[in-house]
């Protein structure tokens, strides 16, 4: 379960899926939430990943560099699901970043809103959406 949190984690804010307050939010203008987007970024979402970063690189490293192994019976290595916490954060601290030049850019009128829409950063092509459409008799 953690792994596939830790590795959803950066997808699921790419996709625009994470849980909000909409109750709060959904009267306010796009370039609001774009504004609104930018501080939690900078001032919650950036920091906390390099802060979680800058303790689990070492923790990670020293299960790997020991040789760690479980205490149950059979020791199964400990070093690969150790090693998840920084990949994963180091991967939601990259969308993290680009999620903050995507609302810059849309503030500045370089990209439409449609980038950072809700499910609207699946990078699927208009093709792959059509027969996904088509299969599930959408169409």
């Amino acid at each position: 379960f953690a792994g596939t949190f830790l590795l959803c984690a950066p997808w699921t804010l790419k996709c625009n899926e994470h849980i909000r307050i909409d109750v709060v939010t959904g009267r306010f203008s796009p370039q609001v939430h774009a504004k609104i987007d930018i501080v939690g970024g900078l001032l919650f979402l950036i920091p906390m990943c390099v802060v979680i970063l800058w303790s689990a690189v070492p923790f990670a490293l020293e299960s790997i560099t020991s040789g760690e192994n479980s205490s149950n019976a059979g020791g199964l290595i400990v070093w690969p699901a150790k090693l998840l916490i920084p990949v994963g954060f180091t991967l939601l601290l990259l969308q993290g970043i680009s999620e903050v030049i995507k609302r810059v850019a849309f503030l500045k009128g370089l990209i439409d809103g449609k980038a950072f829409e809700k499910g609207g950063g699946h990078g699927a092509t208009p093709d792959a959406v059509e027969v996904a459409e088509a299969n599930s008799g959408n169409k």
